[in-house]
């Protein structure tokens, strides 16, 4: 019998995939859990293992397509004995087959609401893939989520809603999308800063040579990504500088014993322990501004998102529950997060979740930058290459060891006496490494 093996649910917020490589041709025999394709899924790549055992006599996925969730992929021939799924009925739709290993599961359906409050409006019904929604005016068009409230104010300001990139759970569509959306489009007005409105660039060829290539999905994601924030959140950057002097005596110190248990005693292993203290003692730096309903979001877990500089660009795996664990387990974890981030092996999960995000250009050089946050985080800390400076200690100036640190905050939520607070609260666990302790 001949089966579709299907792109499985990827994570919660993910629904395509790009093709990578293609592992497998047609005649192969091939057995459950092997290996079909390599797939890129925002910043992550890893491999899509088979459902079915038999062989293969078509496939469909090519290398550089963009697949969607339930697409199929490939098409096998299974043996003679009928499985379970041949044996039951035969249902309209195949069944959804079974999540990647390691990435989120399908959401459950929600609960049904009670009269005490929905607090959103329900997604509207989303067409299979491949199929399409009769749009409101016009032709069929796929179908758009969001809500007849978002639509209507869309016909309002004349935007086309087919258009607008949504920001919500599954692409949702807020009525601030449509807004900033009518903003970088329609001439005269100005556009949300950092932001550039929809315009064609002009002819370069006429002054000189030039050559154009496809931007990277790693790329394009960063773009949005940080296009959106800039746009969204209200940044301020604050600075200040640790006195590491100590601290580094106590790095090199311990650096071997963290190299036995298979990490390294980097300063951003150090810093992500800091950091998670900072952020229990200061809860509103781990929060969310839910802006649709005039909210903050507390979380009580403090997982601490890494940057790593690869070269298909800037990567941030998360470490979880960041402050439950001891400096080593953050070094030895740290390091595997960072290699897997290099040799393209980080799965999606590895990348979500995040509440505080840690960027340290230290090894490259600089004095200081400003980074953006990451939405929805609040917050995100920026480490610069650290200076011997002189610095007055007992009535004399002595050379002394100094780490320049930038704290980009929303100010919508975190007031720059807090940001002060938070930041000097971090220096100043870095000046004492008595307050660190490599085992608790």
């Amino acid at each position: 019998m001949i089966q579709d093996l299907l792109l499985p649910e990827l994570s919660e917020s993910t629904h395509s995939a790009d093709v990578v490589k293609v592992l497998v041709k047609v005649g192969d025999t091939i057995v459950v859990d092997q290996p079909l394709l390599e797939l890129e899924t925002e910043k992550a790549v890893f491999e899509m293992p088979s459902t079915e055992a038999g062989t293969v006599v078509e496939v469909l996925a090519q290398r550089g397509q963009s697949l969607q969730v339930g697409q199929v992929v490939a098409r096998v021939e299974t043996s003679g004995a009928a499985s379970e799924r041949e044996a039951a009925p035969t249902a309209k739709a195949p069944a959804a087959p079974p999540p990647l290993k390691g990435s989120v599961p399908p959401i459950p359906p929600a609960a049904p609401e009670t009269a005490r409050a929905p607090r959103a409006t329900p997604l509207p019904p989303v067409a299979p893939v491949g199929q399409e929604v009769q749009a409101e005016n016009g032709p069929p068009r796929p179908s758009t989520p969001a809500a007849p409230s978002v639509r209507r104010l869309a016909r309002e300001l004349g935007v086309d809603i087919m258009r607008v990139e949504g920001t919500g759970p599954r692409g949702r569509i807020s009525a601030d999308d449509v807004k900033l959306h009518a903003k970088l489009v329609m001439g005269g007005q100005p556009a949300a800063p950092g932001t550039v409105p929809v315009k064609a660039l002009p002819d370069f060829a006429r002054f000189g040579p030039v050559s154009r290539e496809p931007m990277s999905k790693v790329r394009r994601i960063t773009a949005q990504g940080m296009a959106h924030a800039w746009a969204t959140v209200p940044t301020v950057t604050q600075y200040d500088k640790a006195d590491i002097t100590d601290l580094e005596t106590f790095r090199t110190k311990y650096a071997r014993k963290v190299e036995a248990a298979g990490g390294k005693l980097t300063m951003t292993a150090i810093l992500a322990k800091v950091t998670a203290g900072a952020l229990r003692a200061f809860p509103k730096f781990n929060a969310s501004v839910d802006a649709e309903l005039g909210e903050i979001v507390y979380k009580d877990f403090v997982h601490v998102g890494v940057a790593v500089d690869t070269e298909r660009g800037l990567l941030v795996p998360v470490v979880r529950d960041a402050d439950k664990k001891n400096i080593t387990a953050l070094s030895v974890e740290i390091a595997a997060l960072a290699e897997r981030a290099r040799t393209r092996r980080l799965a999606p999960e590895d990348m979500e979740g995040g509440t505080f995000t840690l960027s340290n250009l230290g090894g490259i050089g600089g004095v200081g930058f400003s980074p953006i946050v990451y939405w929805p985080q609040v917050a995100i800390l920026g480490v610069s290459r650290s200076e011997t400076q002189p610095a007055w200690r007992g009535g004399e100036f002595v050379p002394r060891l100094f780490l320049p640190l930038s704290l980009s905050y929303d100010h919508r939520l975190i007031d720059g006496a807090d940001g002060a607070r938070f930041l000097r609260w971090i220096c100043e666990a870095m000046e004492d490494p008595m307050l660190l302790a490599l085992e608790g």
